[in-house]
This record gives structure tokens, C-alpha cells and sequence, in this order.
């Protein structure tokens, strides 16, 4: 991921911004839908993000796009920032942060959960339990499906790993040989 520090800031910036659940599934909805058409199309992306394209212009291409896309006044404020900001190219980014930023605000913690096979509801509530007496707060997994892995799980928590997976027991069983 490119530049994270402004990726983090701007995603915790939108996610202050939003009162409530409803606002963050609106506004989220309508900057997916923008970010969208920003993939899709080379021709926007390329007008918007263009150092050779005048500032005026590229704020009414915005500014003609998001009427007809149905986007708000908070989710065009922020988008409109972007551009003046000259960030629009960091929108993919953000877009997949402002979860985990939504989250964060709330006082959520996120872990990613990796496993071979997906978990069942009743091994998820398990998982979930466990994870918020140990953090004391509410806790959203992430779950992923990871063929890679023999079996167990990998939990991720910000910059740290919980590896509990089959390999990850091997490789600490082989460490522990190896310095004995």
C-alpha cells in the first residue's frame, strides 16, 4: 500500500465525520460507487488525476459526475477534498481502510483471521469470545480463506500475527530444536 500515513488520515478523517451506522453504509456505498467509475473508466481517471489537466477543469468534471451518480453532500465533500488535495489516486486505498478506520472509531478492534477452510459460525463466535476477554472491547473479524494454509489459523491483529496454523506450530517446534 502506497503513502499509508495519508491513506490512515484521510480514512479516519472521513470515519469521524460520519454520526452513525446508516451515514457510514450511505456514504461508504457512495464512494465505492464513485471509486467504481474512477477504476473503470481511463479517460476520468486519467482527466482527474493529470498534472497537465487545469485544476478548474478537473474540479467540473467532479463536480458534473457526482449529481449523476447520486453522491451526497458528505461523500462529495470528501471526494472534492481529494482532488484539491491532489489524493484521488490514494481513493482505492482509503476506500479499503475506511472500514478498519469506521471500526477503530467506534472502539472495535479488527483482526484478520486467515484459515484453510472457513470457519463455522459456532468456531467463529468462539473465536470472537475469546478475542474480546482478551481485549476487553468489541471485536469484527476479517475472514479469509487461505489454501496456503495446512490447517489452524492465522490471526492479525494491526502489524502483529498470531500464527496458530499447522505450519506456523512446525516452524516454532523446528526454531526450538534447532537452538537446543
Amino acid at each position: 500500500m502506497r503513502n499509508l500515513v495519508l491513506v490512515r488520515k484521510y480514512a479516519d478523517g472521513l470515519a469521524r465525520a460520519l454520526a452513525d451506522e446508516r451515514e457510514y453504509g450511505e456514504v461508504g456505498a457512495e464512494v465505492r460507487a464513485f471509486l467504481d467509475l474512477f477504476i473503470s473508466r481511463d479517460d476520468l481517471r486519467r482527466a482527474l488525476t493529470s498534472p497537465f489537466v487545469n485544476a478548474r477543469k478537473r474540479a467540473a468534471v467532479l463536480d458534473e459526475i457526482l449529481p449523476r451518480l447520486g453522491t451526497g453532500p458528505k461523500a462529495s465533500r470528501f471526494l472534492k477534498l481529494l482532488l484539491g488535495h491532489k489524493r484521488l489516486a490514494l481513493l482505492p486505498e482509503i476506500t479499503e481502510t475506511l472500514p478498519l478506520a469506521w471500526s477503530e472509531h467506534r472502539g472495535i478492534v479488527t483482526y484478520e483471521v486467515a484459515s484453510a477452510v472457513p470457519l463455522s459460525a459456532a468456531q467463529q463466535e468462539r473465536l470472537v469470545r475469546s478475542l474480546e476477554a482478551s481485549e476487553g472491547k468489541p471485536v469484527r473479524l476479517v475472514l479469509k480463506s487461505d489454501p496456503g494454509l495446512l490447517g489452524g489459523l492465522s490471526v492479525r491483529k494491526g502489524h502483529i500475527v498470531y500464527d496458530a496454523s499447522v505450519e506456523g506450530e512446525l516452524r516454532a517446534l523446528q526454531e526450538r530444536l534447532g537452538k537446543a
